[in-house]
């Protein structure tokens, strides 16, 4: 579903990020990427939704090379894959319900849709007595469970979760990553970028081990080792 072929990412005028990266991740698969901060995790997963553009190598999503599409195409392609950062990025001026509503507007859904789908979304993930909250008046964990809400409720073919758990503590971290284990056991992809070693040996899933830009490692069942 998702290869990299010898990728490499450099930036003026010599700093190499990424070094000849090559793998692969299958339709269904809950993929760990793991490495120590500057590893290149962050970066790979931009280049992944085409925000950046490799130096050399090749990205192919669905056996389509993403350096070839066109910004509408990108912008179809990050439709496919729902994106969790750490920072939760989410729309201050807006409630909880209209946060999870305006993804599914922008691509194009009915408004009978929208309602019903918000409201399965907003039971999902514990936030049904917040829906007319702002961001603001949420905690931490609220928010971030609110950033996966917004990230799956469109069924996008893969998520990408870049550090989610970093700000929370362990109850509500124990919170999202169920989440993304339901996400998963729809038959869904899972890409999951962290430094957090418990919460990856807890997984017990495939582990992508990044050192300074080079995969060291690619354990199907895997342990955080660095």
């Amino acid at each position: 579903m998702i290869k990299f072929q010898n990728v490499t990412k450099t930036y003026p005028p010599d700093t190499t990020v990424l070094n000849n990266v090559s793998f692969e991740i299958k339709l269904g698969e809950f993929v760990s990427i793991v490495g120590k901060s500057g590893a290149g995790k962050t970066t790979l997963i931009r280049l992944l939704l085409g925000l950046e553009k490799p130096t050399s190598g090749q990205i192919l999503f669905k056996e389509t090379n993403i350096l070839h599409k066109k910004r509408s195409q990108l912008q179809e392609l990050r439709q496919k894959i729902g994106v969790i950062y750490q920072d939760y990025k989410l729309l201050g001026h807006k409630t909880v319900y209209e946060n999870i509503a305006y993804v599914m507007a922008v691509k194009g859904e009915k408004d009978e849709k929208i309602k019903k789908e918000v409201a399965n979304i907003l039971e999902i993930t514990g936030l049904s007595a917040k829906a007319d909250n702002f961001p603001n008046e949420l905690s931490g964990g609220e928010q971030q469970r609110l950033a996966v809400a917004r990230a799956i409720v469109n069924q996008p073919d893969v998520i990408v979760a870049d550090e989610p758990t970093g700000n929370l503590d362990p109850y509500n971290t124990y919170e999202v990553i169920s989440l993304l284990n339901k996400f998963h056991e729809t038959g869904k992809t899972v890409i999951f970028a962290s430094h957090n070693k418990e919460i990856i040996n807890k997984l017990g899933k495939r582990v992508i081990t990044l050192e300074e830009g080079k995969v060291i490692r690619d354990d199907k069942k895997g342990r955080f080792i660095l």
